[in-house]
């Protein structure tokens, strides 16, 4: 259960750094492709843009993390959360 909520809280801090900017229609409201896709779609936003690199990589990272079953999460698990929290103050410093 500790590593749910340790991913739930690096997707809830992705998105809350993300949103620290004013966009100019719509949030980013979750870590999807959906909802990636339709932020970058509605806010106009370069879809080769740095900041968008990194939100699809936290979310790949993520995803990663999500489907994997407890024997293979231990190390792999401590490495991928250790790359999450880099690219999160990656996108601190992008969005300023």
């Amino acid at each position: 259960m500790n590593e749910f909520n340790n991913r739930i809280a690096a997707q809830r801090q992705v998105l809350q750094l993300v949103n620290r900017k004013k966009w100019e229609k719509e949030e980013l409201l979750g870590l999807s492709s959906k909802a990636i896709e339709r932020w970058i779609s509605v806010n106009r936003i370069d879809p080769e843009s740095r900041l968008v690199e990194l939100v699809k990589t936290a979310s790949a990272k993520l995803f990663f993390l999500a489907n994997k079953s407890q024997e293979q999460i231990s190390e792999n698990y401590k490495i991928i959360s250790k790359e999450i929290a880099v690219i999160s103050q990656t996108i601190e410093q992008e969005i300023g």
